[in-house]
Protein backbone atom coordinates (compact mmCIF):
# COMPACT_ATOMS: atom_id res chain seq x y z
CA UNK A 1 0.00 0.00 0.00
CA UNK A 2 2.68 2.45 -1.05
CA UNK A 3 2.01 5.89 -2.39
CA UNK A 4 3.78 9.25 -2.54
CA UNK A 5 2.56 9.99 0.98
CA UNK A 6 4.01 6.81 2.53
CA UNK A 7 2.42 3.51 3.49
CA UNK A 8 -0.59 2.91 5.69
CA UNK A 9 1.66 0.77 7.89
CA UNK A 10 4.19 3.59 8.21
CA UNK A 11 1.46 6.08 9.08
CA UNK A 12 0.02 3.74 11.73
CA UNK A 13 3.46 3.16 13.23
CA UNK A 14 4.28 6.89 13.34
CA UNK A 15 0.95 7.89 14.90
CA UNK A 16 1.02 5.12 17.52
CA UNK A 17 4.65 5.88 18.38
CA UNK A 18 3.96 9.58 18.94
CA UNK A 19 0.62 8.98 20.72
CA UNK A 20 2.29 6.79 23.33
CA UNK A 21 -1.09 5.44 24.41
CA UNK A 22 -4.02 3.54 22.98
CA UNK A 23 -5.77 5.14 20.00
CA UNK A 24 -9.33 4.45 18.88
CA UNK A 25 -9.41 2.47 15.63
CA UNK A 26 -11.98 4.75 14.01
CA UNK A 27 -9.92 7.87 14.91
CA UNK A 28 -6.80 6.25 13.45
CA UNK A 29 -8.57 5.26 10.22
CA UNK A 30 -9.94 8.80 9.85
CA UNK A 31 -6.51 10.38 10.46
CA UNK A 32 -4.86 8.12 7.89
CA UNK A 33 -7.71 8.36 5.40
CA UNK A 34 -8.47 4.67 5.04
CA UNK A 35 -11.30 2.26 5.82
CA UNK A 36 -11.43 0.17 9.00
CA UNK A 37 -10.87 -2.90 6.80
CA UNK A 38 -7.70 -1.42 5.28
CA UNK A 39 -6.57 -0.34 8.74
CA UNK A 40 -7.07 -3.82 10.22
CA UNK A 41 -5.18 -5.40 7.30
CA UNK A 42 -2.27 -2.99 7.80
CA UNK A 43 -2.24 -3.58 11.57
CA UNK A 44 -2.11 -7.35 10.99
CA UNK A 45 0.82 -6.84 8.56
CA UNK A 46 2.68 -4.80 11.20
CA UNK A 47 1.94 -7.38 13.91
CA UNK A 48 3.18 -10.17 11.66
CA UNK A 49 6.38 -8.28 10.78
CA UNK A 50 7.06 -7.36 14.41
CA UNK A 51 6.46 -10.94 15.57
CA UNK A 52 8.45 -12.62 12.79
CA UNK A 53 11.48 -10.38 13.32
CA UNK A 54 11.08 -10.21 17.12
CA UNK A 55 11.18 -6.44 16.91
CA UNK A 56 11.25 -4.36 20.10
CA UNK A 57 7.67 -3.25 19.51
CA UNK A 58 4.40 -5.12 19.49
CA UNK A 59 0.95 -3.93 18.51
CA UNK A 60 -1.84 -4.68 20.95
CA UNK A 61 -5.53 -4.41 20.10
CA UNK A 62 -8.12 -4.33 22.85
CA UNK A 63 -11.73 -3.39 22.43
CA UNK A 64 -11.87 -0.63 19.83
CA UNK A 65 -8.32 0.57 20.55
CA UNK A 66 -4.83 -0.18 19.27
CA UNK A 67 -1.50 0.61 20.92
CA UNK A 68 2.20 0.33 20.16
CA UNK A 69 3.87 -1.38 23.12
CA UNK A 70 7.26 -2.72 24.10
CA UNK A 71 7.61 -6.43 23.34
CA UNK A 72 7.49 -8.39 26.61
CA UNK A 73 10.67 -10.24 25.59
CA UNK A 74 12.62 -6.99 26.03
CA UNK A 75 10.82 -5.58 29.08
CA UNK A 76 13.57 -6.56 31.53
CA UNK A 77 16.19 -4.78 29.41
CA UNK A 78 14.07 -1.64 29.25
CA UNK A 79 13.48 -1.69 33.02
CA UNK A 80 17.20 -2.23 33.63
CA UNK A 81 18.06 0.76 31.46
CA UNK A 82 15.39 3.17 32.64
CA UNK A 83 14.78 1.87 36.18
CA UNK A 84 11.34 3.48 36.25
CA UNK A 85 9.30 4.11 39.33
CA UNK A 86 7.04 1.07 39.52
CA UNK A 87 3.33 1.48 39.00
CA UNK A 88 1.45 1.17 42.25
CA UNK A 89 -0.06 -2.28 42.22
CA UNK A 90 -3.68 -2.90 43.02
CA UNK A 91 -4.39 -3.98 46.60
CA UNK A 92 -6.01 -7.34 47.35
CA UNK A 93 -9.27 -5.58 48.29
CA UNK A 94 -9.36 -3.60 45.06
CA UNK A 95 -8.48 -6.71 43.01
CA UNK A 96 -11.33 -8.65 44.63
CA UNK A 97 -13.77 -5.83 43.84
CA UNK A 98 -12.46 -5.64 40.27
CA UNK A 99 -12.85 -9.40 39.85
CA UNK A 100 -16.50 -9.22 40.93
CA UNK A 101 -17.13 -6.40 38.44
CA UNK A 102 -15.27 -8.13 35.59
CA UNK A 103 -17.18 -11.40 35.98
CA UNK A 104 -20.62 -10.10 36.99
CA UNK A 105 -20.89 -6.85 34.98
CA UNK A 106 -22.95 -4.79 34.75
CA UNK A 107 -23.16 -4.75 38.55
CA UNK A 108 -24.17 -2.27 41.28
CA UNK A 109 -22.24 -1.44 44.47
CA UNK A 110 -24.90 -3.23 46.51
CA UNK A 111 -24.44 -6.40 44.44
CA UNK A 112 -20.64 -6.18 44.84
CA UNK A 113 -21.05 -5.72 48.61
CA UNK A 114 -23.44 -8.68 48.78
CA UNK A 115 -20.91 -10.92 47.02
CA UNK A 116 -17.87 -9.68 48.97
CA UNK A 117 -19.63 -9.20 52.29
CA UNK A 118 -18.00 -5.80 52.93
CA UNK A 119 -18.46 -2.17 51.87
CA UNK A 120 -16.83 -1.33 48.54
CA UNK A 121 -17.12 2.46 48.21
CA UNK A 122 -13.36 3.08 48.39
CA UNK A 123 -12.48 0.23 46.02
CA UNK A 124 -15.06 1.26 43.42
CA UNK A 125 -13.92 4.90 43.56
CA UNK A 126 -10.25 3.85 43.25
CA UNK A 127 -11.08 1.70 40.20
CA UNK A 128 -13.05 4.55 38.60
CA UNK A 129 -10.10 6.91 39.25
CA UNK A 130 -7.72 4.43 37.58
CA UNK A 131 -10.19 4.17 34.64
CA UNK A 132 -10.39 0.39 35.06
CA UNK A 133 -14.17 0.56 35.53
CA UNK A 134 -16.83 3.07 34.54
CA UNK A 135 -20.52 3.76 34.95
CA UNK A 136 -22.30 1.83 32.21
CA UNK A 137 -25.87 2.72 33.08
CA UNK A 138 -28.49 2.62 35.81
CA UNK A 139 -30.35 -0.42 37.10
CA UNK A 140 -34.09 -0.25 36.53
CA UNK A 141 -34.97 -0.71 40.23
CA UNK A 142 -35.82 1.47 43.19
CA UNK A 143 -33.26 4.29 43.48
CA UNK A 144 -31.84 3.57 40.02
CA UNK A 145 -28.39 2.54 41.32
CA UNK A 146 -25.32 2.95 39.09
CA UNK A 147 -24.21 -0.10 37.11
CA UNK A 148 -20.45 -0.57 36.73
CA UNK A 149 -18.48 -2.40 34.05
CA UNK A 150 -14.88 -2.70 32.95
CA UNK A 151 -13.22 -0.36 30.44
CA UNK A 152 -10.79 -0.75 27.56
CA UNK A 153 -8.12 0.43 30.03
CA UNK A 154 -8.97 -2.69 32.09
CA UNK A 155 -8.33 -4.86 29.03
CA UNK A 156 -5.04 -3.05 28.35
CA UNK A 157 -3.91 -3.26 31.99
CA UNK A 158 -4.37 -7.04 32.03
CA UNK A 159 -3.11 -7.60 28.47
CA UNK A 160 -6.28 -9.08 27.04
CA UNK A 161 -8.28 -8.05 23.99
CA UNK A 162 -11.73 -8.87 25.31
CA UNK A 163 -13.53 -10.30 28.33
CA UNK A 164 -13.77 -13.76 26.77
CA UNK A 165 -10.05 -14.12 27.55
CA UNK A 166 -10.64 -13.93 31.31
CA UNK A 167 -9.82 -17.23 33.02
CA UNK A 168 -12.83 -19.28 34.07
CA UNK A 169 -14.17 -18.52 37.53
CA UNK A 170 -13.53 -21.21 40.14
CA UNK A 171 -16.67 -23.14 41.02
CA UNK A 172 -16.49 -22.46 44.77
CA UNK A 173 -13.08 -21.36 46.08
CA UNK A 174 -14.17 -21.52 49.75
CA UNK A 175 -15.29 -25.12 49.33
CA UNK A 176 -12.01 -26.10 47.59
CA UNK A 177 -10.03 -24.58 50.47
CA UNK A 178 -12.08 -26.42 53.12
CA UNK A 179 -11.68 -29.76 51.35
CA UNK A 180 -7.87 -29.47 51.40
CA UNK A 181 -7.57 -28.46 55.07
CA UNK A 182 -8.37 -31.38 57.37
CA UNK A 183 -6.00 -31.40 60.33
CA UNK A 184 -5.20 -34.84 61.64
CA UNK A 185 -6.20 -35.57 65.21
CA UNK A 186 -3.49 -37.22 67.22
CA UNK A 187 -4.72 -39.12 70.29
Amino acid sequence: MNNENGTIEGKIEAILFVAGEAVRLDDLAKAIGCTIGELNKAIEALKSDYDYNQRGFAIKQFGKHVQLTTRALYAEDVVHMLQPVQKQSLSQTIMETLAVIAYKQPVTKAEIEQIRGVKCDYSVQALVNKNLIAEVGRKDTLGRPILYGTTDEFLSHFGISDLDELPPMPENPAQEKDEGEHPEIIA
